[in-house]
């Protein structure tokens, strides 16, 4: 068995090649081979999201503080607030990330597929944000 304190793993700023807007990264755990699964909390001040992106396994996000957006490409916007569990499928291309004047935080927990948990994509543009606020707000 392996306990790592609270506060006792160093946080990361979200590279601006991955997100838009300033993101704070707080691992969590990451399961030794052969397990699969790492975990982190990610935070999102207002504005600020992901990239568009695929999970090769799928990701599970788990909203604990704020409100913010999710979106599924061609897909419809849906606001997520604490308490919600957000699962997307395997290279479900998507983003998620805070409202305009409200910052976000998600645990999100996904497993590593030939030790690639991830594949970012484009940026979500200004335009997009702004209809998807828009909707959620609506």
């Amino acid at each position: 068995m392996e306990m790592k304190p609270g506060g006792s793993q160093p946080s990361a700023t979200g590279p601006k090649e991955w997100f838009t807007g300033t993101v704070r990264i707080d691992p969590l755990f990451s399961a030794p081979p052969p397990a699969r699964a790492s975990g982190a909390s990610v935070t999102f001040e207002p504005g600020a999201r992901s990239n568009w992106h695929t999970h090769p396994l799928g990701q599970t996000l788990i909203v604990t503080a704020g409100c913010g957006l999710v979106q599924c490409w061609d897909g419809p916007v849906k606001l997520i607030r604490p308490g919600d569990v957000i699962s997307c499928p395997p290279n479900e291309k998507h983003w998620h990330g805070a409202m305009p004047n409200t910052a976000m935080t998600h645990m999100a927990i996904q497993e590593a597929l030939d030790g690639k948990v991830v594949e970012w994509l484009e940026k979500v543009t200004d335009e997009q944000y702004r209809a998807a606020t828009t909707k959620a707000a609506g």
